[in-house]
């Protein structure tokens, strides 16, 4: 009988962690209609960009990936690549973000014939700012989260998809052509 009832326990126990970590998915990402925090990040280019360097000239879409050379990574990111010129076509600059470090996006970029600009976010300050992260931290790998700035900085997309990775895409370009449109 005390078996069963450790049993339980144990099963009760992970059947709430597990409820926490399906919700916290999404939890903490940033509103829509809510401003974006401002940023200074190194790209994969050495240089460093700001949000404040788009505000009042092009709309930012930041797509924040778990890691480089990933099956559902690198799918995102191609999807986004083939799509790059129509979305510079919206005025939208484009960055990827994740906790890969400069020499990797350099590698990641070049293999896959990224046109667009990564961030290395090895401290997570980024993942963090923007809500990203899981468990609040405790599982080092962010969320995969796209969100769409507009050219006030306010947030007009926050898409969470951990599966279909052209679902961000499409959502994305819906966006930035209602923007167009006001």
């Amino acid at each position: 009988m005390e078996g069963k009832r450790v049993i339980i326990w144990v099963a009760g126990i992970g059947a709430a962690l597990l409820l926490v970590i399906v919700l916290q998915e999404q939890w903490g990402t940033l509103r829509v209609g809510s401003a974006a925090p401002d940023f200074a990040a190194r790209i994969n280019g050495g240089e460093i960009v700001r949000l404040a360097d788009y505000v009042g000239r092009q709309n930012v879409v930041l797509f924040f990936y778990p890691k480089d050379f990933t099956t559902g990574c690198t799918s995102q990111a191609c999807s986004f690549r083939d799509r790059f010129e129509e979305l510079r076509g919206l005025n939208a600059a484009l960055f990827g973000v994740s906790g890969d470090g400069e020499e990797s996006h350099r590698r990641f970029a070049a293999t896959y014939r990224l046109p667009f600009s990564l961030i290395s976010d090895t401290d997570r300050s980024l993942a963090r700012t923007y809500g990203v992260l899981r468990l609040g931290g405790l599982i080092p790998i962010p969320k995969r989260v796209t969100y769409v700035i507009d050219k006030k900085g306010i947030i007009r997309l926050a898409a969470h998809d951990e599966l279909s990775m052209e679902r961000h895409v499409k959502d994305v370009m819906a966006v930035l052509r209602r923007l167009q449109e006001e």
